[in-house]
């Protein structure tokens, strides 16, 4: 694949991810190795939505650990029980919370997140393995339209 991500000239978020998804699916499908992955997954997404914040968080030792990101410094540990990334991870499903104000429990780790997507990623075996999330610093930014596609482009992780 190119170093170079091919996006068709719109603001429309569905035909975005319609272009996004193969040219991800071609970068991820000739590297083995996950970190090298998720760290292009996020530059592509950054880059094709100038999202303020996208990453992943791990799971390991008990928690939600920072891995590959794009945007600002981060939050390094989550309690699964804590924020957006952990009520994610517990509940195993998609959460758009369009004001991160009204969210109980978020955790501020930047004052200029104002909504947030976080996307559980699961193993074959059905385990939350990581989350994905993305940070906005606009207002009721995320729709279902990026949960789906970003659902989609979750289950390109090996």
């Amino acid at each position: 694949m190119a170093e170079t991500l091919m996006l068709p000239a719109t603001t429309d978020r569905r035909a975005l991810y319609e272009s996004l998804l193969p040219q991800v699916e071609a970068l991820l499908a000739g590297e083995s190795d996950q970190i090298a992955n998720l760290a292009n997954m996020a530059a592509a997404l950054k880059e094709a939505f100038d999202f303020f914040w996208v990453g992943f968080y791990l799971v390991k030792d008990g928690q939600l650990v920072l891995g590959p990101f794009q945007g600002p410094i981060a939050c390094t540990r989550i309690a699964f029980s804590k924020g957006v990334c952990g009520a994610a991870y517990s509940r195993r499903e998609t959460i758009v919370v369009p004001d991160v104000e009204q969210f109980p429990g978020h955790i501020a780790c930047s004052s200029a997140s104002r909504s947030e997507i976080v996307v559980p990623v699961f193993d074959p075996q059905g385990n939350v393995t990581m989350v994905l999330d993305v940070d906005s610093d606009q207002l009721d930014d995320f729709s279902d339209v990026d949960a789906e596609w970003l659902e989609r482009l979750v289950t390109l992780i090996r």
